[in-house]
């Protein structure tokens, strides 16, 4: 089995897609009007976007620092 078809969906979720999402949830709860069950659902799902973005990031700046590392000729 591949490390994708073992990932779950939000795993396969790109960087963009992450964070718009993410972006609907903060302002979902910054307007309000959702119960306190939907409110701390979606709490919860901005966490798992937060992270999910987080490691785009994290394996961003590894591939910046590997590209800058200098070759040996």
């Amino acid at each position: 089995m591949t490390d994708e078809k073992k990932a779950g969906p939000d795993e396969r979720l790109s960087y963009e897609q992450a964070r718009a999402e993410l972006a609907s949830v903060v302002e979902r709860l910054e307007t309000g009007g959702t119960s306190l069950e939907e409110s701390l659902a979606l709490w919860e799902r901005g966490e798992a976007l937060a992270v999910i973005c987080q490691r785009w990031l994290d394996g961003a700046r590894t591939r910046i620092d590997a590209a800058r590392q200098p070759t040996d000729s």
